[in-house]
C-alpha cells in the first residue's frame, strides 16, 4: 500500500469516536460490577447504567424506561419485530416491511413466515423510496399485525418517508418499528413509530451496544426466555462499560450532528457528480436530493465488484461493495435488486467525523484510472 489508508466505510461501522474512547476507559474502573447487586460497587455500576440510559433517551426524546440496551443493533433488530408480531398476534399474523429492510428485519421476517406467519413486501421506487401508496393499502390489509421501516437505506441513503408511513400505520392501528441504524447521531427521526432500534458502532460508539426503544402503550412482548434485566426485554448481562461509552458518544455526536451534516454532505455532492461526469459508463444511486448526509452509492458496468473493493483497498481506500451485510458472501444487493438499478461493480463510500477533503479529492483522483485498468484487464476497452 503506498499511501495512507482513507476509511471510507462509515456505514458499516465508525472510528471509535474520542469521547467514547474516554468514558470507557473510565467505565472499566467503576462499572465492572452487577447494576443488579446492592453491595456499594454494583450501586455505582447501577449509577452508572441509569445515567447512561437517560442520556440516550434525552438524545432520542424518549422516557429513560422506554429504552433499553442490547448487545447489538442486529439483536435490537430482532427482538423489535419478533416481539412486535408476539405482542399482536391476536390482531393477525401479518408483518409488512419495505423491500429494502436491513438483513437482520429481513431474518426475523423469515423466522416469522417460517411459523407459519405472513409477510408483505412493499417495493420501492428507482431512487430507493417507498411506495407510500403501496404501504398505505398493505398496512390496512385484514391481519396485519406490525409493520418495520428502515428510516433511511444503509445501502443507497434515500431517506425513508417515515412520518407518511406512520401515519398510514395509526390510521390502521398498526405498531411500526424504525430501523434507525443509519440515522440516529446523524439526522433526526420523525415521530409517530412504537418500536426504534439503533446501533453504537454506527455512530462512534463501540460495537457491541444496540438500543431498543418500545413506546409505552405499545403491544410488544419479548421473543426471548424470561430474564429480569433491561425490563425483561433481552436477556444477558450488559457490557456496561461499552453501554455507558455508546452513551456518551452518542450525546457528543448529536450535539454535532448538524454541523457535521453540512460538512459532509457538499462532499457527497462532489462525489456524486465527479464520479458520473469522470467514469464511463457508470450509474450513481440513491435520491440526490432527499438522502443521508455521509453516503454515496454506484456502480460501475463492465467491472467485478469483488475485483474492485480489492483494486481500492490495495491503493488504500476502504468501501464497501454490493450489499453492506453480504458482500463477503458475493451476494448481489438485494436493495439495488428491488430498486431495479445496476449493481455490477457496486461501490459504497461513507463519509465520517474523520474524512477530510483531501481523502475525498485523492479517492475521486484514483478512481477513474483504477476502473480503467480493471476494464483493460477484462478485454472491456472501446465499448
Amino acid at each position: 500500500m503506498s499511501a495512507t489508508p482513507v476509511y471510507l466505510d462509515a456505514a458499516t461501522a465508525t472510528p471509535l469516536h474520542p469521547v467514547a474512547r474516554q468514558a470507557l476507559l473510565a467505565a472499566f474502573e467503576d462499572g465492572w460490577a452487577d447494576p443488579g447487586k446492592l453491595y456499594t460497587q454494583a450501586r455505582r455500576a447501577r449509577q452508572l447504567l441509569d445515567a447512561a440510559r437517560a442520556a440516550a433517551a434525552e438524545v432520542l426524546g424518549v422516557r429513560p424506561d422506554e429504552l433499553s440496551f442490547t448487545p447489538s443493533g442486529t439483536v435490537a433488530a430482532h427482538a423489535a419485530v419478533l416481539g412486535g408480531l408476539a405482542g399482536r398476534r391476536r390482531a393477525g399474523r401479518t408483518l409488512v416491511h419495505s423491500a429494502i429492510e436491513h438483513s437482520a428485519v429481513l431474518h426475523a421476517a423469515e423466522r416469522h413466515v417460517a411459523d407459519g406467519g405472513d409477510a408483505v413486501s412493499v417495493p420501492v421506487d428507482r431512487l430507493g423510496r417507498l411506495d407510500a401508496d403501496a404501504w398505505s393499502a398493505a398496512v390496512r390489509a385484514p391481519g396485519v399485525a406490525f409493520a418495520a421501516l428502515i428510516s433511511a437505506s444503509h445501502e443507497v441513503g434515500t431517506v425513508q418517508p417515515v412520518a407518511e408511513a406512520a401515519a398510514a400505520c395509526a390510521d390502521a392501528g398498526v405498531p411500526l418499528h424504525v430501523d434507525a441504524a443509519q440515522s440516529v447521531g446523524r439526522v433526526p427521526v420523525p415521530a409517530g413509530w412504537s418500536v426504534l432500534t439503533a446501533s453504537a458502532h454506527k455512530w462512534g460508539g463501540p460495537a457491541g451496544v444496540g438500543l431498543l426503544v418500545v413506546r409505552k402503550g405499545t403491544r410488544w412482548e419479548s421473543p426471548y426466555p424470561a430474564d429480569e434485566r433491561e425490563s425483561g426485554r433481552t436477556p444477558g448481562a450488559l457490557n456496561l462499560p461499552a453501554v455507558v461509552a455508546a452513551a456518551a458518544s452518542l450525546r457528543a455526536v448529536a450535539a454535532d450532528a448538524a454541523a457535521e451534516a453540512a460538512r459532509l454532505a457538499p462532499l457527497v455532492d462532489r462525489i456524486r457528480a465527479r464520479v458520473a461526469a469522470e467514469v464511463p459508463d457508470v450509474e450513481v444511486v440513491g435520491d440526490p436530493e432527499r438522502r443521508l448526509p455521509h453516503l454515496v452509492t454506484f456502480s460501475c458496468l463492465y467491472v467485478d465488484g469483488e475485483a474492485l473493493l480489492h483494486a481500492l483497498d490495495r491503493r488504500g481506500f476502504a468501501v464497501s461493495s454490493g450489499s453492506s451485510c453480504t458482500s463477503s458472501t458475493l451476494r448481489p444487493s438485494h436493495v439495488l435488486e428491488a430498486m431495479g438499478v445496476l449493481s455490477h461493480g457496486n461501490v459504497r463510500v461513507s463519509l465520517h467525523r474523520e474524512t477530510s477533503e483531501a481523502d475525498v479529492e485523492r479517492f475521486l483522483a484514483e478512481l477513474p484510472g483504477i476502473v480503467a485498468d480493471l476494464r483493460a484487464e477484462a478485454g472491456v476497452v472501446g465499448l
